[in-house]
């Protein structure tokens, strides 16, 4: 340790004039002052308090408009006066940093309830800032008033302020549940806090539950609050299982997206209106990005965007053409743009105003209630204290009303007026000191029934606030009559307090075919001859018997179609290609075989050719009797190589290929034996070898089909009528898979086909 005087060799100073130098460690003193500016910063800065949603410059800018009288109705002051009170006496920061976060509460934008009334140009979605604070106004919303309900109440303690000249609250009474209300978002040292808007009614309905339900979950709060409701709207796109996980744990994200409608146009034509974009994105920027990557050709199914928005948010798309899908085409700008964001969630705030914490959705609920209790029960002791005030001070004066005379005699004619009377009547100084302020005027007002009224209703209220300071189930009851107040002033049938941000299910994950979308959708006629030449006539043609077909080959099968469908066609081998509807030659040719089209195996025949249904299943049964049901869409494939179904051995080849639409298969072999059977006792798979349908001794199957039991049993003959056969006569050949069956009714095709 080193000693040094203040100048020269040190004379004539004194031992407490003389400096002293110790050595530090760097390390330490960095610390212990980085630890320092990190505390002070997460307390007094960026991190809200759990009780009133507020950051400190949050607080003292609703407190210093408080000071200046600026209540909802009250007349508008310049922002410049609102700022320099608040910089001067409570936030000694820039004042351009306060004007800033005043700017954002007025911003119905920002805040999905307002606390500040804004006059004049506060910025817009655009991202347009505000105009200087010498040329803008404001006051308090009726939200903001509501948060100070009680400050003059003794409802919370107060500390000094920067210079220790003033008092600043420590946090607001805080009628609302302002944290989860209006959000918020905070950086501060290694933590930060990212909370979405709530919405009021929703949250109002949680804490009456949370109220009757002390140890309720977050889960168990999530029947009430649906989720985030941004004051721009939009979309969210989330499981429901991710946001109880999100609650839960006070960490997560939201998917959001911009709402979007199609508007028709005359002649065909449509765009895409998007009426709300997601919270916190600039829509100048926005439309910036978009035109970019339209110029870039990123998106090659949108041909413009034009903005078109006056007070309300209205972005057009044009689609490249006519038949491009809507759906389809904003999925690749949710894909590519802002108009899908994710929001993170982090609930990371002070707790009781000290201890930075994240908690879940029923922590930070529990946290306003409990804070409500504390309000409830200070303003009650205040108003008790007034109540028991005021009663002694109308004691005295029903005694100075009953002795009227002497008391202005004692007055006027006694030195020592006070003491006499205290003497005389027995007064206390508090009922003295009144006394004496009561003008004569209104000493001789006294009215002995408005006393004993007024003095009546006071010790009535007295008794009712010891009873609900006594008994804290009255308490909580109060808490839950104040909330539900509340929800009537917020409730959903409001302006302000109907749910804007809805939800839907998130869209599966798809592959952006963009030269599929391109396709115009169109009507088609697929035919397919009889040697597998297949061709696409235009619109849908009901009368074939003029087509020409390509020497002695004839019409094997004709369906309609779309441009854009897919076209499933089925071999002998077992395999399942597709064919799509667009890249058919038209109707003036003969058509092009279909092995042009895929690459079916030499020797393989086609043996259905149909369209592909989402959803929809087909039977399948090879020649030897064996089979099982096949959802359509896991025959389609993406190559020309096509997808393997039925798995067949040399000589067995697929045979039949039929609708699985019913609860019955009727299925009749060569040697012309029918069968019917459940259909649920054919198995459902994707590929195999499939179960023995029917049991032959000799040949194999002829034809089977699927229907339903209610409707009977029908085929056509070889003219071309239907019989039926009644579910209650087709008892006899009821049966199960894999059994030989029975002749067929009287009257059944020699050729034993069903049609």
């Amino acid at each position: 340790m080193a000693q040094k005087g203040g100048g020269g060799s040190g004379k004539g100073k004194s031992a407490s004039e003389v400096s002293v130098i110790a050595p530090v460690a760097l390390r330490e003193a960095l610390e212990e002052r980085y630890l320092r500016y990190a505390l002070s910063t997460i307390t007094g800065r960026a991190l809200p308090d759990a009780r009133d949603g507020l950051k400190p410059v949050h607080r003292r800018i609703l407190y210093g408009m408080h000071i200046l009288r600026l209540d909802p109705g009250a007349p508008f002051k310049k922002c410049a006066k609102i700022v320099g009170d608040v910089m001067g006496s409570f936030h000694p920061h820039g004042d351009q940093a306060i004007y800033d976060a005043l700017v954002r509460l007025a911003q119905d934008f920002s805040s999905r309830y307002p606390l500040v009334d804004g006059q004049g140009n506060f910025g817009n979605v655009d991202g347009d800032s505000a105009a200087a604070y010498r040329y803008t106004e404001a006051r308090m919303t009726a939200v903001a008033r509501s948060l100070l309900e009680g400050i003059d109440e003794d409802a919370i303690d107060f500390i000094p302020n920067y210079s220790g000249e003033e008092k600043e609250p420590v946090v607001l009474p805080s009628a609302l549940p302002n944290l989860l209300a209006n959000g918020a978002q905070g950086i501060a040292v290694g933590m930060a806090t990212s909370i979405p808007p709530h919405n009021l009614a929703e949250l109002c309905d949680a804490a009456l539950y949370l109220i009757s339900h002390r140890k309720a979950t977050a889960e168990q709060l999530l029947t009430f609050v649906q989720g985030p409701d941004f004051p721009t709207g939009g979309i969210i796109v989330d499981k429901r299982d991710e946001i109880i996980e999100t609650y839960r744990t006070g960490r997560g994200s939201f998917r959001v997206r911009a709402r979007w409608i199609k508007e028709e146009l005359p002649r065909g034509g449509w765009v895409v209106v998007v009426t709300e974009i997601p919270y916190g994105v600039q829509k100048s920027r926005l439309i910036e990005r978009l035109a970019e990557l339209i110029s870039e050709r990123k998106l090659p199914l949108v041909a413009d965007v034009r903005d078109e928005s006056a007070e309300d948010v209205r972005i057009v798309f044009e689609p490249r053409a006519r038949t491009v899908d809507a759906a389809l085409m904003m999925e690749t700008l949710f894909k590519l743009s802002e108009l899908e964001t994710r929001f993170p969630m982090n609930m990371n705030v002070l707790v009781d105003g000290v201890t930075p914490r994240v908690v879940s959705l029923d922590e930070a609920l529990r946290q306003w209630l409990d804070h409500r209790r504390t309000v409830l029960q200070r303003r009650s002791r205040h108003r008790l204290a007034a109540i028991v005030r005021r009663i002694e001070q109308l004691e005295g004066m029903v005694i100075v009303f009953l002795n009227l005379d002497e008391v202005i005699r004692i007055i006027r004619e006694e030195d020592d007026a006070k003491g006499e009377l205290k003497k005389t009547f027995k007064l206390t100084d508090l009922q003295v000191e009144y006394i004496l302020d009561t003008r004569l005027r209104a000493l001789r007002r006294l009215e002995e029934m408005e006393l004993k009224k007024e003095l009546g209703e006071l010790s009535d209220e007295r008794k009712e606030i010891e009873a609900l300071l006594a008994d804290e189930d009255k308490q909580w009851k109060t808490i839950a009559w104040q909330v539900r107040e509340l929800k009537k002033t917020y409730g959903p049938q409001t302006p302000k307090g109907k749910r804007r941000t809805t939800f839907e299910d998130a869209p599966e994950a798809i592959d952006l075919d963009l030269a599929e979308a391109m396709i115009e959708r169109e009507p088609v006629t697929i035919v397919v001859s009889k040697k597998g030449w297949i061709r696409a006539l235009k619109g849908h043609v009901q009368d074939l018997s003029t087509l020409q077909f390509k020497g002695d080959d004839e019409l094997g099968a004709s369906f309609f179609a779309q441009t854009t469908s897919k076209i499933l066609a089925l071999a002998a081998n077992g395999k399942a290609y597709t064919l799509e509807a667009s890249k058919l030659p038209g109707g003036r040719g003969h058509g092009e075989p279909i092995r042009l089209f895929a690459e079916i195996e030499e020797g393989a025949d086609v043996v259905a050719v149909l369209p592909h249904v989402a959803g929809e299943a087909l039977l399948l049964v090879t020649n030897d009797g064996r089979g099982f049901v096949v959802s359509e869409d896991d025959l389609l494939s993406s190559t020309r190589k096509g997808r393997a179904a039925l798995n067949v051995e040399p000589p067995s080849i697929l045979k039949i290929v039929t609708q699985a639409e019913g609860d019955h298969i009727a299925i009749i072999g060569e040697n012309r034996k029918l069968l019917v059977f459940p259909l649920s006792e054919a198995p459902r798979m994707a590929r195999g070898k499939g179960v023995r349908m029917q049991r032959y001794k000799d040949g194999g199957v002829a034809d089977a089909k699927v229907f339903a039991l209610k409707d009977g049993l029908t085929w056509l003959d070889a003219a071309g009528r239907t019989f039926t056969v009644e579910k209650a006569e087709l008892a006899e050949w009821m049966g199960h898979r894999a059994e030989a069956g029975r002749l067929p009714p009287r009257g059944f095709p020699k050729n034993n086909r069903f049609g």
